[in-house]
């Protein structure tokens, strides 16, 4: 089954909470390099996610950006009877 659009970006968003690189984003959401960057530019412009340079790029979940996770984790909860 594919996966929304929506669903895709609460994954990503919950693999860089603890700081996460493209590489590491790629293989846990099951995703390719081709599909992932326009997730990234998509939370990075919306400040969901902030990247961290050093040896390689990180990305970060902001504030925001758990927010909206916190919010579509309750919603799919709300919908799967689980509150």
């Amino acid at each position: 089954m594919k996966r929304s659009r929506d669903k895709i970006i609460s994954e990503i968003l919950n693999i860089c909470t603890e700081g996460a690189n493209k590489t590491q984003i790629v293989y846990k959401a099951n995703l390719n390099f081709k599909t992932v960057n326009p997730y990234i530019d998509l939370l990075v412009k919306n400040n969901l996610i902030t990247t961290k340079n050093g040896k390689y790029i990180r990305y970060e979940t902001t504030e925001r950006g758990m927010n909206l996770l916190h919010n579509f984790n309750y919603i799919l909860d709300s919908l799967n009877g689980q509150r």
